[in-house]
């Protein structure tokens, strides 16, 4: 890590989560954070639903919820960037304290509950976003709608011209019963309304669905069923999880989704079973406690097509995303791989 960058992260570390959160923010938007630009090789390029990557490493949804930083990620060096989650009407959130550093654990838990902006102030900002660069947006539903499915649908209609993909997230633990979305006949009926709309529109774009970590085998396949008859274009596994096995820290009781480290064998093992459960047709995006070149590896071989990451700048720095794109090239060319798709799920039965 860069000697101003290390300086840096232990300055905003001295400071409230939740507020270095979004000091990090505007140091990127001013500019104050020096950036790599697009990082690619003959390997690392690669495809996904469609999508050109110039590398598979991602940014996961959650950090930038406003899309108010989309060109300085783009420079960052990822080969994607995912926004949000964003909801149909403009909402705070849960009660502060709602973000916790678990230092000892290199983990995060969060409960923000969908704090954002609302589609009306944030779809201005997709729609002046640059147009090199592979955007795609989290899609959420307001706390009260007592309709969630026809809220994705309001997103996805007002925001989906002006991204290059979009997630329906089933999966965030905070947000009351949102994961009862996840059952196999309210999931079908969800995707339903979601892809109706998405085939509407005039240039139909991927969809994207996002998963949680604490699932069983049986709900496991029953998601992979569902997603592949409802026309799904990939499955984001994980989001954060629930279960606390292992921590340290005093934070570890905290209420909300735990990501980091702690996280990254159990997302792991939801990765490589869906790898198994759809025979490599559904493609896959990794997520979860991913820290390392090495880490975004494992998840390849698990079954990911491509990889996303975020707790881990808390703890790296944004500079990190340069290591691990860089030295995933490194470990593909060492393993005598021409390019990352075909490490694409070779040890996904070792993981599962």
């Amino acid at each position: 890590m860069k000697l101003v960058e290390r300086i840096g992260l232990a300055a905003l570390h001295r400071l409230d989560p939740e507020r270095a959160h979004n000091l990090s923010l505007a140091a990127l938007r001013a500019h104050l954070v020096p950036l790599p630009g697009v990082i690619t090789s003959p390997r690392l390029r690669t495809q996904i639903a469609g999508l050109d990557l110039p590398n598979p490493v991602g940014l996961a949804a959650g950090y930038d919820k406003n899309a108010i930083a989309i060109a300085p990620l783009l420079r960052a060096g990822f080969g994607f960037v995912e926004l949000g989650a964003v909801t149909p009407r403009p909402q705070p959130g849960n009660p502060r304290p709602r973000l916790f550093r678990l230092t000892e654990d290199r983990a995060v838990i969060n409960r923000f509950g969908f704090n954002n902006q609302g589609m009306e102030a944030i779809a201005p900002r997709l729609a002046a976003r640059p147009k090199q660069g592979i955007v795609g947006l989290n899609l959420g539903a307001n706390k009260d709608s007592d309709d969630r499915a026809a809220d994705y649908v309001r997103v996805l209609e007002k925001c989906g011209p002006l991204v290059d993909f979009v997630t329906v997230n089933i999966s965030s633990p905070n947000t009351e019963r949102l994961r009862d979305l996840q059952g196999a006949e309210a999931l079908r009926a969800l995707l339903r309304r979601v892809m109706d709309a998405r085939n509407g529109l005039a240039s139909p774009l991927p969809v994207f669905l996002k998963i949680a970590p604490d699932l069983t085998d049986a709900e496991i396949a029953d998601i992979a069923e569902v997603a592949a008859t409802a026309g799904v274009d990939a499955i984001i596994a994980t989001n954060t999880t629930l279960a606390r096995d292992g921590l340290t820290s005093r934070h570890a009781q905290e209420k909300g989704g735990l990501s980091g480290a702690p996280l990254f064998a159990r997302s792991t093992r939801v990765l490589a079973r869906l790898a198994l459960e759809s025979g490599g047709k559904m493609p896959l995006i990794g997520v979860g406690g991913v820290a390392s070149a090495e880490d975004a590896y494992i998840k390849i071989k698990s079954g990911a097509s491509a990889v996303q990451l975020y707790s881990a700048m808390v703890y790296n720095g944004i500079g990190m995303i340069a290591d691990v794109i860089r030295g995933l090239d490194q470990l593909l060319a060492r393993d005598g791989f021409a390019s990352v798709s075909e490490a694409v799920g070779i040890e996904k039965e070792k993981y599962a």
